[in-house]
C-alpha cells in the first residue's frame, strides 16, 4: 500500500475535491450518486479543518474553471 504523506496526500486531495466538482457539475442520470457520496468521505476523512476544505476547494474550481474566484 502507499504511504500518503506530504506532498502525494496534498495530491490526492485537490484531486478529490477535484472529482467531487466534477461529479457535481453532471446532472441527472450522468451524475453517479455513490461515486460522489464516496469521494465526499474520503476527502473528510482526510481533511482536518474548515479552513483546508475551503483551500482545496478553491484549488478545485481553479483547476476546472481554468479562472481564479
Amino acid at each position: 500500500m502507499v504511504e500518503l504523506t506530504d506532498r502525494k496526500l496534498h495530491l490526492v486531495k485537490k484531486a478529490l475535491a477535484i472529482a467531487t466538482l466534477a461529479i457535481e457539475s453532471k446532472p441527472g442520470p450522468f451524475q453517479s450518486a455513490s461515486d460522489q457520496a464516496d469521494v465526499k468521505t474520503l476527502l473528510d476523512e482526510l481533511i482536518v479543518s474548515d479552513t483546508e476544505l475551503e483551500h482545496y476547494a478553491r484549488a478545485a474550481r481553479i483547476a476546472v474553471s481554468v479562472e481564479p474566484d
